[in-house]
């Protein structure tokens, strides 16, 4: 069968593409932008990449087009498909028909973190014989892929609160039917396709309505939005987790960055993590994965072992290179709440080091007045800012950042944004580069720059 996919480079769209190239299908697709990790991942796998959207792309015409929720009416490949009849279906509704059939489906997820508990859990059913199947919107550094068949009857998925495709709006993560879910917490975003909060956890409650009673669900002990998704109704099990407060799972004796805690469940102590990761976030993420992998039989014991060779995901913290004693770094952080603890983490590691954090407001959310009243907040522990003001942004970058003073910048470019690096930055300095998109190879260009 062929498959031609539209928006395969985004990191699930991408993800279907390897796993139906691994069913043995032929797998096409094209996409407006075509930026690694994904696009380096299919070209490896023998997938072939098209830049753009014409009609000539699905002549001969494919068995099915896989739609991507970046699709809309108007696209010229779209309206090719629809005129023409041809048959197509959503990534979710695709994997959810040729991939999670009889699977023992473990679902992660909420607003933050979704990435990184996803590829703990994976690596951890992994390290236990298990061999999972998983789909992760990033690239965990342990398996090197994002997608992957594995073996029954495992399967991990990041669920993401996003819409399915243009012709199906309800959220992704309902195509799932999650024996195990993960709920990490909630939050307003994706101000594109939401008026509300309440309209996402109508959505959560429709994924809570999946899981059956003799699943799990897996949720913090403080967040006040999950627990009234739970108040809505709930037919599951529910185990709480938090990294201090006292509660199902929960964590005890951590180091200030995070990198070491005993882990905790049912008032006994299971064990001690030491890795390599910073923050309680992941260190609440950590907990969760410990108590999903336990619902599929993983004691916490062999759970706690595999998380000191847990090696991060591509774009969450990760380490691009250092030059003459200067770090960079990139992560995939695009809202206040994670790139406060994204630099909460990194503060905690570095001590009084300084840290220069460059920001690109990406995501539809970001570029909307919306967040603007907690993002200076969410920057104060950095050094310097620089802020990147693209053409479409709504709002005032320089009224906005003017609560932190002289401490930050506005750039309308990313050279601009180079030559300042390059001009202030000295050894033992951090830079920081958070951004959910390529940000024109800012990293690359910032170490080539300080060469």
């Amino acid at each position: 069968m062929h498959l031609h996919i539209l928006g395969i480079c985004g990191t699930f769209m991408g993800g279907i593409a390897l796993l139906a190239r691994a069913l043995g299908h032929q797998v096409s697709g094209s996409d407006a932008n075509v930026y690694p990790p994904m696009s380096t991942q299919l070209e490896q796998a023998g997938i072939k990449l098209m830049e753009g959207f014409e009609a000539e792309q699905l002549q001969p015409a494919p068995d099915v087009v896989v739609v991507g929720n970046a699709m809309s009416r108007g696209n010229p490949a779209v309206e090719y498909m629809l005129d023409q009849g041809l048959v197509y279906t959503s990534g979710p509704q695709w994997l959810a028909e040729h991939v999670l059939q009889d699977r023992w489906v473990l679902a992660v997820a909420g607003t933050h973190g979704k990435t990184s508990t996803s590829s703990l859990l994976a690596w951890i059913l992994q390290e236990a014989g298990l061999e999972p199947g998983f789909l992760i919107g990033g690239v965990p550094e342990n398996f090197g892929v994002s997608a992957r068949l594995g073996n029954p009857p495992f399967f991990v998925v990041e669920a993401d609160e996003y819409d399915t495709a243009f012709f199906d709006k309800r959220s992704k993560f309902v195509h799932y039917r999650s024996r195990t879910l993960v709920l990490n917490n909630l939050e307003f975003d994706h101000a594109d396709i939401f008026d509300d909060l309440a309209m996402i956890q109508r959505q959560f409650h429709h994924l809570v309505r999946t899981v059956p009673a003799q699943g799990l669900i897996i949720c913090p002990s403080r967040d006040q939005a999950l627990d009234e998704v739970i108040g809505m109704g709930a037919w599951t099990p529910i185990e709480r987790f938090d990294p201090t407060e006292e509660t199902d799972w929960h964590g005890v004796n951590a180091t200030p960055d995070g990198q070491a805690f005993d882990v905790v469940c049912d008032n006994k102590p299971q064990g001690r993590v030491e890795w390599d990761l910073l923050g309680q976030h992941n260190l609440a993420n950590a907990l969760a994965a410990i108590a999903a992998a336990r619902h599929a039989g993983v004691p916490p014991s062999v759970s706690i072992a595999a998380l000191s060779s847990f090696k991060n995901v591509k774009r969450r913290m990760e380490l691009r290179g250092e030059v003459t004693g200067i770090r960079v770094y990139d992560d995939f952080a695009h809202h206040p709440t994670a790139i406060e603890t994204t630099l909460d983490g990194l503060r905690k590691r570095v001590g009084e080091a300084r840290i220069i954090a460059l920001l690109e407001p990406r995501s539809n959310t970001m570029k909307q007045d919306i967040h603007t009243g907690r993002l200076s907040g969410s920057l104060e522990a950095a050094d310097r800012i620089l802020l990147f003001a693209p053409q479409d942004l709504q709002w005032d970058a320089a009224a906005v950042m003017a609560p932190l003073g002289d401490r930050a910048e506005v750039f309308q470019t990313t050279q601009g944004m180079v030559e300042r690096v390059k001009a202030m930055a000295e050894p033992g300095d951090h830079v920081l580069v958070m951004s959910n998109g390529g940000f024109e190879a800012i990293h690359q260009r910032l170490l080539d720059a300080l060469q």
